[in-house]
């Protein structure tokens, strides 16, 4: 893979975060430098202490959390990274994206950033095929952001639909080829 390749994992609240731990433990393996953004909703699904231990690296949580270095984070998170991947990304994170809101550490560090960003949806069919929803991924995509997903598959309400993320094999392959 040559130099390590610095990748921000977004995880936002799905109940595909699960996922973003075998994620992060697969880029390690294959040698990048994996740093991750939590929200408050993903942590419903997952625990900071999880990611930190896969990742090896602090895991970030809040915008106003006092800074180890005297440097405002979501800037110099932004400007190393070679990628941002957002594993679970929810029909939320999504709009906002979309829509250019930065309310939390997650949108703040991807508005900043200018590298390419990935995002693996995970949502219900419904909301998935919605109207908005379906607008607001081609904005992204017309802005140059990648998208890998969803598939079909079973999802958390048990029907059998589109919506379920993509595989982590498939999400870490993507990532790998889309940092720069």
């Amino acid at each position: 893979m040559g130099a390590r390749k610095k990748i921000l994992l977004g995880v936002t609240g799905s109940i595909a975060a699960f996922k973003a731990a075998d994620i992060a433990s697969q880029l390690v393996q294959k040698g990048a430098e994996v740093s991750v953004i939590m929200t408050r909703e993903a942590e419903a699904f997952i625990t900071p202490l999880t990611l930190a231990m896969l990742s090896c690296n602090k895991v970030y949580r809040d915008m106003f959390d006092a800074p180890e270095a005297w440097e405002v984070e979501h800037v110099s998170m932004a400007k190393s990274a070679d990628l941002i991947l957002i594993a679970p990304a929810t029909a939320n994170i999504i709009g906002k994206l979309a829509c250019g809101i930065c309310d939390d550490l997650l949108t703040c560090t991807v508005t900043a950033s200018r590298a390419p960003v990935l995002l693996a949806p995970a949502m219900n069919d419904g909301m998935y095929t919605h109207k908005i929803v379906e607008s607001n991924i081609a904005r992204l995509k017309k802005i140059g952001y990648h998208f890998v997903g969803p598939e079909k598959g079973r999802l958390a309400c048990g029907k059998i639909a589109i919506g379920r993320m993509s595989g982590v094999d498939e999400i870490v392959v993507s990532a790998l080829r889309l940092a720069r």
